[in-house]
């Protein structure tokens, strides 16, 4: 689900974290983006290019990421896509709410998973 509002009270779909995460670093065409959202989850998520699109769609409407003209001689074919100043502001909300959690785990004394067996 994507929001409209930057108060958000449930976490972010991991598609759509993953791709404003990879735009994080800059702008990227659609297979860079599956490519690093790939990477960033340790090839734990594989996006397909319907859940992608789709959600760029989403991202696109809520006004989070932007199209882009690509950079010198680039295919025309491709579109290059950004984060916006609302994208950034989503991404550090979630990245907050997620830090948030994780300092509440280790207040409770878990274990990370690589000490379980």
């Amino acid at each position: 689900m994507i929001y409209s509002c930057l108060s958000m009270t449930e976490p972010l779909a991991p598609a759509a974290f993953l791709i404003l995460l990879a735009l994080a670093s800059g702008e990227k065409h659609g297979y860079a983006i599956m490519r690093e959202a790939r990477a960033l989850s340790d090839g734990g998520f594989q996006m397909g290019p319907a859940t992608l699109y789709t959600t760029i769609r989403r991202l696109l409407d809520s006004g989070w990421i932007e199209e882009v003209s690509g950079p010198h001689g680039a295919d025309v074919r491709r579109r290059y896509y950004a984060l916006t100043g609302k994208g950034h502001s989503a991404l550090h909300v979630e990245l907050d709410r997620m830090r948030s959690i994780v300092n509440k785990a280790n207040a409770l004394g878990l274990p990370s998973a690589e000490f379980q067996s």
